[in-house]
């Protein structure tokens, strides 16, 4: 096997979340066809008990501790540099001399960036083939973030958006191949930085059918006779709060009218204080975290995706679907997902509409979580949504006018200036 370095901003387990399920299959996959050498953080004191279970797919590895508070003031020197916070935040003289050490010492000759922000630790070695998994255009969703906050708050989020697409640009064009989470992700940022639009692509993410499956038998964490709408995700990470907040406070009101024995229960680790608050509401359960969400989304009588800031594809979508769930969920919530509204998920937009949608698959049978469950079987097998970063790993540098699959962009001085 050759050696190939692999850098991912946070531990790749438990893939109990976006990032961590699709950097956690990345690692399996690759490790079944190179000695990988693994650097990354851990910014959860819980993930320590994980490392030794990583580690055995490893060659060798590097595991960092971050600690988020002191990574956020670590950040603000950023500030004063001109540059993206994210580059300060993930910054580490650790990770940066192994990273020195491990490719002065391995015959390293490909290099994988698992977002935006570590592509800093492969910045030195141009002589590799460096392919970059942005997974999705964090600059959108932290310009997002800008126009839903009220003035002066949301001048934090608007510094960083800029500062963020400057470098992500940079990355992009040092690499030879930029990757995204799904087309209109990749699409999205050709727009943004048409000077690496040759080279930009994306594979979408696959869902292990045989752990979320259909037909498993789980006790049931619910009272008889409610009629639960479940909600899943990480509760500390702002696009979640503000959909369960809509759906809490515009949607299940609507909802109870009609249907007095529904419950919108919310499943995810480190709920913010505003999700927290939501508990006190009828009909509301916030649960924290949980062992396995599986039981949670088995006995729910639909899964819910209220999002209305959303980037690459949602996770917790596929998983419901994987389940035979029927899902309600926004438009947002759907971009990048290649299933039908109408047979395969239930797709609104405003409140009224949504508690409509809601209140009438209550009603139902399950033919549209079967039809969901058929999708993702036919069309979200892992093994198959990575093989085109296996032609692009094994393909001749484009960065110096080769004809590889991604064709050659301009080559920018660095990359860790943003």
């Amino acid at each position: 096997m050759d050696d190939l370095l692999l850098l991912v901003h946070r531990i790749p387990y438990p893939p109990n979340k976006g990032d961590k399920i699709r950097s956690w299959h990345l690692l399996r996959h690759l490790a079944r066809r190179y000695r990988v050498h693994l650097a990354t953080f851990v910014d959860d004191k819980d993930d320590w008990q994980y490392v030794d279970h990583v580690r055995k797919l490893c060659a060798s590895s590097h595991f960092a501790p971050l600690n988020p508070r002191m990574a956020r003031v670590r950040s603000l020197r950023a500030l004063l540099a001109n540059r993206a916070l994210s580059l300060d935040y993930y910054s580490d003289r650790g990770t940066r001399k192994w990273v020195c050490q491990t490719m002065r010492d391995r015959p390293i000759e490909r290099i994988v960036v698992f977002s935006s922000p570590m592509a800093q630790y492969a910045q030195p070695y141009e002589q590799a083939r460096r392919i970059v998994d942005l997974c999705d255009v964090d600059s959108e969703k932290w310009r997002q973030y800008a126009q839903q906050k009220p003035w002066p708050v949301n001048l934090p989020y608007a510094w960083e958006a800029s500062r963020l697409l400057r470098y992500e640009r940079k990355v992009a064009a040092c690499s030879d191949a930029a990757l995204f989470v799904s087309q209109p992700e990749a699409e999205l940022f050709r727009s943004l930085a048409p000077e690496s639009a040759a080279h930009i692509g994306w594979f979408g993410n696959g869902v292990d059918t045989g752990y979320f499956a259909a037909d498993g038998v789980y006790q049931n964490p619910y009272a008889d006779g409610d009629q639960v709408l479940v909600f899943c995700g990480a509760m500390d990470y702002w696009p979640n709060i503000d959909a369960v907040q809509w759906f809490a406070r515009e949607v299940l009101p609507v909802v109870l009218a009609r249907v007095p024995g529904a419950r919108f229960v919310i499943v995810g680790a480190r709920p913010a204080p505003e999700v927290q608050a939501l508990a006190a509401l009828p009909g509301v359960t916030v649960t924290g975290t949980v062992p396995d969400v599986r039981p949670y989304v088995a006995h729910a009588a639909l899964s819910v995706a209220p999002l209305r800031v959303a980037r690459g594809i949602q996770n917790k979508v596929l998983e419901a679907m994987a389940m035979a769930k029927t899902v309600v969920l926004t438009p947002q919530a759907l971009e990048g997902i290649d299933a039908q509204p109408g047979r395969d998920v239930v797709v609104a937009e405003h409140a009224v509409d949504f508690a409509d949608a809601v209140v009438a698959q209550l009603a139902r049978t399950g033919a549209i979580g079967e039809a969901a469950r058929a999708r993702v079987e036919a069309a979200y097998g892992w093994d198959a949504r990575l093989a085109a970063l296996d032609a692009l790993l094994e393909a001749p540098s484009n960065r110096h006018g080769s004809t590889a699959p991604a064709a050659a962009g301009p080559v920018l001085p660095t990359w860790n200036q943003a």
